[in-house]
């Protein structure tokens, strides 16, 4: 069996556990799309560096954020938190805006703003790679180590480990319509994988924002359509 087929098989082994705020997901991979009703909405190759843009404007900008591999890092409550921190923070400094957002294990959709984009979708990446494997390395989590050293790319001469694919997808939102059509991506990830049957259900989603108007796990720049 080969090294992506061995992570494949470990992906694909599905746990749903009852955190202390929700449901988190143990392991699973996949992109899905189911519509929602407009109700949910109201409420490459190794040696290639990223060819995104540097952006310096302030619309927003569906984005996605995935792990190498698609190696599944979002398995527990504490790394699930590294990230929500993060842009916590990035957002209560002014760096950015958040109008939606989900994170499962393997990757991550947010709509976001920021008068540059690509500088703090490093400073994002940067520190939750870096609490991420501390994790690791405290727990002695060799398996993943090990994924996260195989896959880091030739160039990255500065570090042992690499988490984070290169890019981050940008795709501008320039009308009422795409941005309805994005957020209904996002909180329909966890229903389409089988996580939940109701978007709100999902911790780790701007979903339970806009339905239930709870801004307890990431306060979020809730938009009126």
């Amino acid at each position: 069996m080969s090294r992506a087929q061995g992570t494949q098989r470990k992906a694909n082994e599905v746990k749903i556990t009852s955190g202390r705020r929700g449901l988190v997901p143990m392991l699973r991979v996949g992109m899905p799309f189911l519509t929602l009703t407009r109700r949910v909405v109201l409420g490459g190759g190794k040696l290639v560096r990223s060819r995104y843009k540097h952006f310096h404007d302030t619309s927003p900008y569906f984005v996605t954020c995935a792990i190498v591999n698609w190696i599944p890092v979002f398995t527990s409550i504490p790394m699930f938190e590294i990230a929500i921190d993060s842009l916590c923070f990035l957002r209560k400094e002014g760096a950015v805006k958040i109008y939606g957002y989900v994170i499962l294990e393997n990757h991550l959709h947010m709509i976001i703003s920021a008068e540059d984009l690509s500088k703090n979708i490093g400073r994002f990446k940067s520190y939750t790679a870096r609490k991420i494997i501390d994790i690791a390395k405290g727990r002695k989590n060799t398996w993943l180590l090990k994924q996260l050293k195989e896959e880091k790319l030739i160039f990255k001469n500065d570090r042992t480990y690499q988490l984070w694919q290169e890019g981050y997808h940008p795709k501008m939102i320039e009308t009422e319509k795409v941005m309805i059509q994005k957020l209904e991506y996002i909180h329909n990830n966890p229903v389409k994988r089988g996580y939940v049957d109701d978007p709100a259900s999902w911790v780790y989603s701007s979903a339970r924002n806009y339905i239930n108007g709870d801004q307890t796990i990431l306060e979020i720049d809730l938009i009126s359509l």
